[in-house]
């Protein structure tokens, strides 16, 4: 008997697997061929953005939302095509979406703030802004967060949603800026001719603009300095280059 009852179960699970093998390797071929085809139309997506001159800032976030979403169809094609029926599928999916999202609320907050940036664009790839304590050239922005290059050639990954509502500098909107440097000199120096040696250096400067014109006052006295605030405009690329060369000129007009 116990011999008959293991041949009865070993062909009706010998007849399953010949039964359900046909539909196990249809879907098999079926998710290799979806995920080679969403490489392919991954690059045919980008391809046609690019050419239509989309922002930078909108291709990736879009080709986020669209292989994503191709993928979840993708899914659901293969579950179907195991004989799991679609309805009763989607009803589970949606409850385990509710449970996912009270648990993931920080990234459907990140998100929202993906969305946001996008659509208020207060930066856009290529940029160099200051946010969250960082500061670095915007690289990529993503659905969850915003990929940020440092000047010391690390990067950062920035949450969409603390971007979103927190404060940003953005260097780039505008294509000069001024800057501001304090030069200290002692109560003993003859205050103009230092000013008029400091306005001497940065009118001198073929970098600095003319116009804002350049200013040099006196900012603030202490218990032991003067010090004359120095203002000029320049273009956003030699703003370092520019401070550096004031601050060594000024090195030999300055008394302490």
């Amino acid at each position: 008997m116990e011999v008959e009852k293991m041949n009865n179960l070993f062909v009706h699970y010998f007849n399953f697997l010949v039964d359900y093998s046909p539909r196990v390797i249809s879907a098999i071929l079926i998710a290799l061929i979806g995920m080679w085809g969403i490489k392919i139309f991954s690059k045919v997506a980008e391809r046609i953005m690019i050419k239509r001159e989309i922002e930078p800032t909108l291709i990736q976030f879009i080709l986020d939302i669209l292989v994503w979403g191709v993928r979840i169809l993708l899914f659901v094609t293969v579950i179907s095509r195991l004989g799991i029926e679609t309805s009763s599928f989607v009803a589970i999916l949606g409850a385990i979406g509710l449970a996912v999202g009270m648990s993931l609320q920080g990234s459907l907050s990140n998100f929202a703030g993906g969305m946001l940036i996008i659509m208020f664009k207060p930066f856009k790839v290529g940029d160099n802004i200051e946010a969250q304590g960082e500061t670095g050239k915007v690289m990529e922005i993503h659905i969850f967060t915003t990929k940020i290059l440092t000047a010391q050639n690390q990067f950062i990954y920035i949450p969409n949603g603390a971007l979103s509502n927190g404060k940003i500098k953005n260097f780039s909107q505008k294509t000069t800026r001024r800057s501001d440097l304090i030069v200290r000199t002692n109560y003993s120096s003859d205050l103009k001719v230092v000013k008029s040696q400091l306005e001497a250096i940065v009118k001198g400067h073929t970098k600095v603009l003319k116009s804002p014109a350049p200013e040099v006052t006196v900012n603030e006295l202490t218990e032991t300095t003067v010090n004359f605030a120095v203002r000029v405009w320049v273009k956003n690329a030699d703003l370092a280059a520019v401070n550096s060369d004031i601050l060594e000129q000024s090195k030999g007009i300055v008394k302490l």
